[in-house]
């Protein structure tokens, strides 16, 4: 008689989605992530599948994090510039100070033109930070925090564009004080 598997099936994912962070979906092994989960690889192939289901899952995960994180924080916004303000801000913090980069970007890198599956999750991924920024920078501009000859649409994709850029900036030069110079200066640029 085949034995129960017991473990903490969102826990495990979790663990599994630190060692992608670390090592990217190529680097981790079936070793890495059954270690990180704390469990056997038959516990693993018996409950979520092999490897590629694995990821979909840690990406899944992370994806309707992120969205969940952004529409709870939504309702709480009284000025869309200190938002939007407030996005640039977190950006830099996470490229300067957390272990873990954005995900999404470094799957992007690695995956994201050979795997249909984990391009439909990033681009939702995309789509919404796309929709939740443009629409803050629709509200700002509405509310004249933004100046009203601003193109939402243009400046939504440029500032997109910009946190990519910022990412792959610190991972090769790992200078800070550009980072920052780059966001006072975006800053700057949307406020003035």
């Amino acid at each position: 008689m085949a034995r129960n598997v017991e473990f903490d099936e969102e826990r495990a994912i979790q663990k599994a989605m630190e060692v992608f962070w670390k090592k990217g979906y190529n680097g981790a092994s079936m070793r890495d992530l059954t270690e990180a989960m704390q469990i056997n690889s038959s516990s693993l192939y018996n409950t979520i599948g092999d490897k590629h289901q694995l990821f979909v899952r840690c990406i899944t995960n992370y994806v309707h994090g992120r969205i969940k994180e952004a529409s709870a924080h939504s309702s709480k916004i009284k000025s869309p510039l200190k938002a939007i303000i407030g996005m640039i801000n977190d950006c830099v913090n996470t490229i300067l100070y957390s272990d873990n980069h954005c995900l999404a970007i470094k799957t992007t890198f690695e995956l994201a033109g050979t795997d249909p599956d984990v391009m439909a999750l990033l681009k939702q991924d995309s789509n919404f930070t796309h929709g939740f920024l443009l629409n803050l920078i629709q509200k700002a501009i509405d509310q004249k925090e933004i100046n009203s000859e601003t193109d939402a649409e243009t400046i939504t994709n440029f500032i997109i564009s910009i946190f990519t850029g910022w990412h792959e900036s610190y991972i090769i030069h790992k200078d800070p004080i550009r980072i920052k110079k780059m966001a006072k200066y975006l800053i700057s640029q949307i406020s003035g």
